[in-house]
């Protein structure tokens, strides 16, 4: 069983940056992605990571304000988020799935596609 581990998360005002963390032994071995859902809203998927050769893709949403990466170890994932938005707001989860990558790549921010959950991190950015 693989338990992911986030943390993070905070409250912040529009423009502010926040650095998501998602952590498991082994994790160098899994895609991951991570994902947001709003109140009253579907999960989304934001970004995703390659378990390999560091491949990556963002929604659109998110591209150019939100960075994705691997520590050295590869079992730790970040988000590093920057120029937060309001919309922004919503609670934040990784997932994870072991395969070097998708296929088609925009699969990679779609939440059937994945295994493991995280438990989520709440942020909050505040106009």
């Amino acid at each position: 069983q693989v338990q992911l581990v986030e943390s993070g998360g905070g409250s912040v005002q529009t423009g502010g940056s926040l650095r998501l963390s998602c952590t498991t032994s082994r994790l160098e071995n899994y895609a991951v992605g991570w994902f947001r859902q709003a109140p009253g809203k579907e999960r989304e998927g934001v970004s995703c990571i390659s378990s390999t050769d560091g491949r990556t893709h963002y929604a659109d949403s998110v591209k150019g304000r939100f960075t994705v990466s691997r520590d050295s170890s590869g079992n730790t994932v970040y988000l590093q988020m920057n120029s937060l938005k309001p919309e922004d707001t919503a609670v934040y989860y990784c997932a994870a799935d072991i395969r070097p990558f998708f296929a088609v790549q925009s699969m990679c921010i779609k939440p059937a596609e994945y295994e493991y959950w995280g438990q989520g991190t709440q942020v909050t950015v505040s106009s």
